[in-house]
């Protein structure tokens, strides 16, 4: 059956740093608040949707084709980057992990299986960050980024690699959702962004750079695949890669994908557990970040991504007996496939890149308008005409 794993929220968790996030991130904190109980109710609702098909013959296969996907991809894996040692045992210390974060999503323990283990046992587990629309984009969501999944490129990508499958579920039916638009993005291993220009975070190259930056769409399980790196900290948030879905959308002639008039669908973070975050960053190049860091306890928003109706950790494996050897991560989301969120104040549109290179839409956190044009996902005035990114071939992925 399509299986949601559950956790809770210490109720002492607080909203600590808020203020420091991303450059031009200022919430309400109380706001906040009425925001999580909606989001609950939310959330309560898709759960239990899903608990009414997950029995349906359609979603018992589609666990089982899930399954045996994510063993192929990492014995493949395995195979491909020459890994023989048997994957690293799980290290977790659970009791010293505050209650939201108890749930043990590393499943590496039982990765030495043999024909005899059942795969339910590594591949079976599914988290959920259900109906979560309200966890912010942040300032830096790009539309036009490359259609490609690996977003690796040659300078400013080094850190520990990890491959990611994100999963797409209609809340109402089990059934998964094909041709989603799916970016995926996160800071360097030393804290920075890609594609913007802004104190605190200049990337090289400014809003012409495009690291740790991609789309991919959905295939018929409603899966897409990233091969990207564990992302770094900096100041005011915990370590987190952030996702954001569009349905209704369509490749275009220059290979990218229209986004400007298709419905946001999901916004959304996904967090990861700080003793994995302290194992990578005892290696180069994570080592060389000076910026201040934030735990999930101190994170203004892993607090709004986490309740008993979904998990915003994804499951993970080690690829060998190192962090060094990669990691393979999962995900299943199950959202509302008719849902809409172009207008929710937490999506906004920073820049854009199209055959010119990256545009600002001068735009910070807030649709409806608010932090500047572009800020509601709608054509930033200046920005390319029609309803997608302008035809022609896209500019070459940069280095910087």
């Amino acid at each position: 059956m399509v299986a949601f794993s559950k956790l809770t929220i210490a109720a002492s968790a607080a909203f600590a740093g808020y203020a420091l996030a991303h450059p031009g991130e200022h919430h309400d904190a109380a706001h906040i608040k009425r925001e999580i109980v909606a989001r609950d109710f939310a959330a309560q609702v898709g759960a239990r949707s899903l608990s009414a098909c997950s029995s349906k013959t359609h979603a018992r296969s589609l666990n089982q084709r899930s399954i045996m996907r994510r063993a192929e991809k990492v014995n493949n894996l395995r195979k491909k980057r020459g890994i023989t040692a048997p994957a690293r045992k799980n290290k977790r210390d659970l009791e010293d992990l505050q209650k939201w974060e108890a749930i043990n999503h590393n499943m590496s323990s039982t990765l030495d299986y043999d024909m005899f283990t059942p795969l339910e046992n590594v591949f079976g587990a599914n988290t959920s960050c259900i109906l979560a629309p309200e966890v912010t984009d942040g300032p830096y969501y790009v539309v036009g980024e490359f259609m490609r999944s690996n977003v690796k490129e040659s300078k400013w990508s080094d850190g520990v690699d990890l491959f990611l499958e994100v999963q797409y579920i209609d809340t109402n039916t089990c059934e998964p959702i094909p041709t989603v638009a799916v970016d995926i993005w996160n800071c360097n291993a030393t804290g920075t962004y890609s594609g913007i220009s802004t104190d605190g975070n200049y990337a090289e190259g400014g809003l012409n750079s495009t690291y740790l930056r991609g789309i991919q769409l959905t295939d018929h399980d409603g899966v897409a695949s990233f091969e990207t790196i564990f992302p770094g900290h900096y100041s005011g948030r915990a370590v987190h890669t952030h996702i954001l879905a569009h349905t209704n959308t369509r490749v275009q002639s220059n290979g990218t994908i229209s986004v400007w008039d298709a419905p946001v669908a999901h916004i959304g973070q996904l967090f990861w557990p700080d003793d994995l975050r302290e194992e990578v960053e005892t290696t180069y190049p994570y080592t060389l970040n000076t910026q201040p860091l934030t735990t999930n306890d101190e994170d203004m928003w892993s607090i709004v991504a986490a309740d008993e109706s979904y998990d915003p950790i994804p499951q993970f494996v080690y690829l060998g007996d190192s962090i060094e050897d990669g990691l393979f991560a999962w995900i299943q989301i199950g959202i509302n496939a008719s849902a809409d969120y172009t207008d929710d104040e937490y999506y906004s549109i920073a820049g854009y890149i199209d055959a010119e290179g990256g545009h600002s839409t001068g735009s910070q956190v807030g649709g409806g308008g608010e932090g500047g044009p572009g800020g509601n996902g709608t054509m930033p005035s200046g920005g390319p005409s029609g309803s997608g990114i302008p035809s022609g071939a896209p500019p070459a992925p940069t280095d910087a």
